[in-house]
């Protein structure tokens, strides 16, 4: 059935997927998703495109079973954006309260982030987002809105994320290559985290670990603020390869068994498990224990969370997680992935499925549609403030516009 209010697509391009969401939004508010359409995709390598030609082929096919499940068309997207070039660190601005009286205005939290903002950046670098964190009025810390307090120094903290201009070109010159608008480009993980998590665990503190093919992407938030954004270079895709190798099957095959006969942890399987391995080549049709699968699955799957657990004890930001940590994206699908995350983090761990919206439930709510549902709840957001038209080609007047909403939305929501 036809979709009779507006509709926005969200677009998660991933190393061995792309995946459209196609959500409907309700005169009240409401979101329904009416379209998912996900194809494999070989053009990307840890979120960065290699091949321009076959991601086209993959937005395509993806957008094009969203839409006929939906029963329209599309002709924009709201396009994830990750990667190992992506990087972020934090900053902060310091100015002088220049108003009559001392009463902070927006003008002056304008000022001290625009302050924060002035670091140096690499040639061919640009800023994708700048996240306001806390302020400090004179000797007052842990402020999250100065606007209207009084004082005569105001401190601004903001998580700034950076990347790579040629890599955000290409991912353009791919998605409208596939005959698509770019409504806006979001960070991944941020909007991952629009579909996981609730305001509670931000203020309590959580860390949210999205395993994607290529990518495990890290978002952590405390004190209701984004404090940390980065991509470790290992994902769900290495295991895939790991099985692939040790048991001498093609890779299309090795996902396969990983999907019906993985397991995340050797101590949830019995030893009796059994399946079939089918021959390939010179190696015959043989029989395995589900054990000597879990023996190959099992230390990389450790290594992606002792990479994180590394990473939240450099930060130390780990005793500050009193929510835990939120583990989503396909890799999390695994059987024993959050038992496993919680004996080698030494953190809680739910899985996070993605909510907020009607409709296709059952298709949608699943930690691997995290991001393209998180897209779609930013679009919600934000659809009436898109302009009118077409838009230019992904050129650099073009990547300056897109960056620079991203840089206001993320401002607004984070």
């Amino acid at each position: 059935m036809a979709a009779q209010g507006r509709v926005v697509c969200g677009l998660d391009i991933g190393t061995t997927k792309v995946c459209a969401i196609i959500a409907e939004l309700g005169p009240s508010g409401t979101l329904d998703v009416i379209g998912v359409g996900t194809d494999a995709c070989t053009g990307l390598r840890k979120g960065v495109v290699m091949n321009i030609q076959k991601t086209i082929e993959s937005i395509r096919k993806a957008v094009e079973e969203a839409e006929l499940m939906s029963g329209v068309d599309v002709r924009e997207a709201f396009v994830g954006i990750a990667g190992a070039h992506i990087q972020a660190k934090n900053s902060r601005g310091v100015i002088a309260v220049s108003r009559k009286g001392g009463i902070i205005a927006q003008v002056d939290v304008d000022r001290v982030i625009e302050a924060a903002q002035a670091v140096p950046l690499q040639p061919g670098r640009r800023m994708l987002h700048v996240v306001p964190q806390t302020f400090v009025v004179d000797d007052q810390p842990g402020i999250l809105d100065p606007v209207g307090m009084n004082g005569v120094r105001l401190e601004g903290e903001v998580h700034i994320v950076t990347g790579d201009v040629s890599k955000v070109q290409s991912l353009l010159q791919a998605v409208e290559g596939a005959e698509l608008r770019v409504a806006d480009i979001v960070l991944e993980p941020l909007a991952s985290s629009m579909a996981v998590l609730d305001e509670d665990e931000k203020e309590l503190g959580v860390a949210m670990v999205d395993i994607g093919g290529g990518t495990t992407d890290v978002a952590i938030f405390s004190g209701s603020c984004i404090r940390h954004t980065s991509s470790i270079p290992i994902g769900g895709d290495l295991v895939t390869t790991d099985i692939s190798y040790g048991l001498k099957v093609p890779k299309g095959r090795a996902e396969e068994i990983k999907k019906k006969h993985g397991c995340a942890m050797q101590a949830l399987v019995s030893r009796d498990d059994c399946f079939v391995v089918p021959g390939v080549g010179a190696y015959d049709q043989r029989e395995l224990t589900r054990m000597e699968l879990v023996s190959i699955i099992e230390p990389r799957m450790v290594e992606i969370y002792r990479s994180v657990a590394a990473e939240l004890r450099q930060l130390g930001l780990y005793t500050s997680l009193g929510a835990g940590l939120v583990l989503t994206g396909g890799g999390s699908l695994l059987p024993g992935a959050a038992e496993l995350a919680q004996s080698v983090i030494g953190l809680p761990v739910r899985l996070g499925t993605p909510r907020g919206f009607g409709g296709l439930v059952d298709s949608a709510s699943t930690p691997k549609h995290a991001t393209g549902i998180g897209l779609v709840l930013y679009g919600q957001a934000n659809t009436q403030s898109l302009p009118v038209g077409g838009g230019a080609g992904p050129g650099a007047d073009r990547i300056k516009d897109l960056l620079g909403r991203m840089t206001e939305w993320v401002s607004r929501y984070f």
